[in-house]
């Protein structure tokens, strides 16, 4: 049996909603429930920008979680595609300079499926840790 891509994202966003409400507890649900529109009203690359500025020296507080969050999906689903320069996107293990630099260099075709793509994983994660969050009381 075949899974496909929106199952793949549930499975994904399944696992980072859980680490995220574990880890950060409500503040997580609420950035979570913000991002998309977040996304929409400034743009992937400015809001991912945003969580990096908040995320603390160590990228430990919960914009880093969610932030890492993006970035390597970003990296599972985008790694590899060519980039205006010739050069490839980043892999799975992706960070936020590695994303950024990225999506500098992409075409905007490739922008808009980045940006698509992140909204597509962020209708998951959001409703998963509201769910994760009310059941656990965070």
């Amino acid at each position: 049996m075949s899974v496909n891509l929106d199952q793949q994202r549930a499975a994904r966003a399944w696992q980072q909603a859980t680490e995220g409400v574990a880890g950060k507890g409500k503040v997580y649900v609420v950035l979570a429930k913000g991002a998309p529109a977040l996304i929409i009203s400034n743009g992937l690359m400015q809001t991912l920008a945003f969580y990096q500025a908040k995320a603390g020296k160590d990228g430990n507080k919960p914009h880093g979680m969610l932030l890492k969050h993006i970035c390597q999906w970003l990296g599972e689903q985008l790694g590899g595609a060519s980039l205006n320069d010739g050069a490839a996107f980043p892999k799975a293990d992706a960070d936020f300079q590695s994303i950024m630099n990225a999506l500098f260099r992409s075409d905007s075709d490739l922008y808009r499926r980045a940006t698509r793509e992140t909204l597509a994983l962020l209708k998951w994660i959001r409703q998963f840790a509201g769910a994760i969050g009310e059941e656990t009381g965070q």
